[in-house]
This record gives structure tokens, sequence and C-alpha cells, in this order.
């Protein structure tokens, strides 16, 4: 008894929501263990089975197998429980049975509710993860209602219902998942490059999910009046829309010349949107320049928003950062969006995060170079995906050892939980020190 509640004295939300994305990540790969749960009946290795579960869970679509040619409809379903869990957040969905049970909602389980969504406030975090749960739920059976009769036509009725559900739970999760294998292996949505109705539902769904909950809140209360948006959800939309139209614009100039204009148009904004989130793809990446693999792996280190379906350094770090830079530039004393300044302590998270996130994967990658001798591009473009919760590769997830795959379990773990979750788990409160240091001064830049 004397040691329960001392765990429960030193369980915080920060490490309530760490915890139960492990458990739920062990969980998953004991199921994609047992035999039924490949299309073979044969036993899949505990480190191929962590990795997929960790990828499923953490929404990020990295692969060893290819998930329709590998798996039954068993282990497809695990995968796509997994994929639900990880993008609604482990949280959310233990908070929800509860109400549905009818039990009380704890303080501690209302904060890790706050923490999960990066709601600005607790106070009626229990209604809002109600919303949650129906939006996700009408949103994902929207997209799955209109990519039917495209998969209905191409797979059947049967299977096109279930191409169409599974697609749009991954779309919405960000998770990059597919089932289009059975065409050809490791495919993605190479198939539908030029498909109106999948580009298009695909991407909204994408954009959905990295939007982040509070901001979908902003706007069900608020509809199109964006001057009663909050600074949080102003800069979250601001923010994605340079991201979506600046990266598709190079893409179309540079990149993907060999295609006629209108097909340019499809690739251009699939990849742009797909590269911050997702990992569905509907070009060879293998065939992108140089200067489009840096620049994807800069999208998939910026991810989407906070307390989205979505991974990375987030949307609102990326604009801090270039609105300090902005700020510095001008000589400026003050951060600010919309008119509003911003905290030191926002400025001191975005920079730590920044740091973090760009030494895990550097590190990583070259980790990985040099265990694999594989080229070193290759290597961090995997790593960005990993740490960024993205999926996509260049085709050497499948061929890595047992130290790189658990490098990227590692990252996938990082990226989805959060780097700011991860280092107020391990610090248990905040130090604070009435006591000041003398001041002093250091050159930079």
């Amino acid at each position: 008894m004397g040691a329960f509640a001392y765990v429960r004295k030193r369980l915080t939300a920060f490490r309530m929501i760490i915890l139960g994305f492990a458990a739920i990540i062990l969980m998953g790969a004991v199921l994609l263990m047992l035999p039924f749960s490949s299309a073979a009946g044969n036993t899949t290795p505990f480190t191929d089975a962590l990795f997929t579960s960790t990828s499923a869970v953490c929404v990020t679509g990295l692969v060893v197998h290819d998930t329709a040619a590998y798996w039954s409809v068993f282990g497809q379903s695990v995968i796509l429980v997994l994929i639900q869990i990880g993008g609604m957040g482990v949280v959310t969905v233990a908070a929800s049975m509860i109400v549905i049970s009818g039990r009380k909602i704890s303080l501690l389980q209302r904060t890790a509710m706050q923490e999960a969504v990066a709601a600005p406030k607790i106070k009626g975090i229990v209604r809002m993860n109600l919303f949650i749960i129906k939006m996700i739920f009408v949103t994902e059976l929207a997209g799955a209602l209109l990519m039917f009769p495209v998969f209905c036509r191409d797979f059947g009725p049967a299977k096109g219902v279930w191409m169409a559900v599974f697609h749009s739970v991954s779309a919405f999760c960000n998770a990059g998942f597919d089932l289009m294998g059975t065409q050809s292996r490791f495919s993605s949505l190479t198939n539908y490059a030029y498909n109106p109705v999948i580009n298009i539902v695909i991407m909204a769904l994408i954009v959905a999910g990295g939007l982040g909950f509070v901001t979908w809140e902003d706007v069900r209360r608020n509809r199109l009046r964006f001057y009663r948006y909050s600074l949080q959800s102003k800069v979250i939309l601001t923010i994605t829309a340079v991201l979506i139209l600046l990266p598709a614009v190079y893409l179309y100039f540079f990149e993907f010349g060999s295609a006629g204009s209108g097909d340019r148009v499809w690739l251009s904004l699939f990849q742009s949107v797909t590269t911050r989130t997702a990992g569905f793809n509907t070009a060879d990446l293998t065939s992108v320049s140089g200067a489009g693999i840096v620049l994807i792996i800069a999208l998939m280190l910026t991810g989407g928003s906070p307390g989205s379906t979505a991974g990375g350094m987030k949307t609102t770090n990326i604009a801090v950062l270039f609105s300090t830079a902005v700020t510095v530039f001008r000589r400026g004393e003050d951060v600010n969006f919309f008119g509003r300044r911003l905290s030191d302590q926002v400025i001191r998270n975005a920079v730590t995060l920044l740091l973090m996130y760009l030494v895990l994967f550097l590190c990583g990658g070259m980790i990985i170079s040099r265990v694999e001798g594989l080229g070193l591009m290759e290597c961090l473009f995997e790593t960005a995906s990993a740490i960024g919760t993205v999926g996509l590769s260049l085709g050497i997830t499948g061929d890595l050892g047992s130290i790189s795959r658990m490098i990227l379990i590692f990252l996938m773990f990082f990226g989805r939980v959060g780097g700011i979750t991860v280092i107020y788990a391990a610090v248990s409160r905040p130090q604070r020190n009435v006591k000041k240091l003398p001041l002093g001064d250091i050159t930079v830049g």
C-alpha cells in the first residue's frame, strides 16, 4: 500500500502521458507478434513488432514490412486501433472511457488531459474532450464516405469499405500507413497521384488532424471571425498556410518538371502537405534533388501543431523562433504576434526544443550512417522522419539492423510525446530560487 501511494505521489501529468504511450506500444507489440497477426501465420520477431507498434502509436508510418502484404486483416486491425489511440492521445482515450463509465475524473487526470491537447486552461477540459471525440469520428467517417466510391471501383465493395476506413483514419491521425502493397509493395498512394478525390480528401484530413484540437474548438466557437480567435489559433492557421503554399511553389517549379502543369499541381501540393506530418507520398522521393530533400527534412522536423495528431517541433515553435529572429534584426525588445508580446518562458522553450530536436536528429543520423555504412543524407532523412513522426523514407527502413531500429523507435516515441513533456516528466517540480546570481555578459554572433 505504501509503495502504491509513493508511485501515485510521484506520478505527474507528464509522466502519466509517457507511461500511457509506452504501455499501449508494448501491448500492441505483443498482439502483433501473434501468428495470426501475419498473413503467413508466422510469429513476428519482437523487434519488428515493437517497431511497427511504436510507429503506429506514434502515428509515424515508418515500416519494416509492407502493411498490406505482411500483416493479416487482424494484424492490420491492430495497427488501425493503435493509430487511432495514438492520434487521439492515450490520455484522451482513457478519459473518454472514464466519462462513459460514469466515474469522476480526478484533478491529475484533468491536468493530463489539458497537457495532452495543449489546452490553455483546465476549466471545461472534459467538455472539450467530448467535442474532440465527436469531431474525430465525424471527420474520419466523412473522409471514408468520400473515398469509398474510388476504392469500391478499384477493390470491390467489401474491401473498398476497409480501404476507405483505414486510409481515412490513417490520414486524419497523420500516420501514413497504407494498404496499397497489394498493387505494388511500399508504393503508398503513388497509384492515385493524379486522382482529385483521393488527393483532396487525404490532404484535407491531414491538415485537419495537424491543426490541433484547441484550434478546432476555436473555429467551432467563433466560426469565421478570425479576429476573435486565440493568439495560438491565429499563429497556427497563419504558419500552416505559409508552410503549405511556399514549399508547394518550390516543388512545382523545381522538382516535378517532367509532369504536366496540372499533374504538377497535385504532386506539389500533396508532397507539401504530407511531408510535415503524414508520411503518405504520391511521388517517388528518390528522384527528388538534394535541395528538395533538404527542404523535406526541414518540413518533417517542423511537424504539425500543438495538441494535434502530429509530432515534430510544432508550427508554433517555428513561428516563435522566426519572430524572435525578426525582433533581433529590428533591434526590438519584445517578441510579438498579432499585437501580443510573448513571455520569456515561451521563447526559452522554443530554443530548447530546437536544440533538442537538432541534436537528436543529427546524432541519430550519424550513428545510423556509421553502423549501417549508408550515406549520411539517407540516414538524416530517416531520423528526421522518425522524430517528426512523418513516416517518409528513401527505402532503407526495412534493411536497418537492430541498433538503428532502436534509435528510430526512441526518436518516434520522443517526437510523439513531445520534448517539453519529456523534460517536465524528468523534472518533477520547477526549481524556484529567489536569489539572483550576479549579472554577466557574453558576446554572441
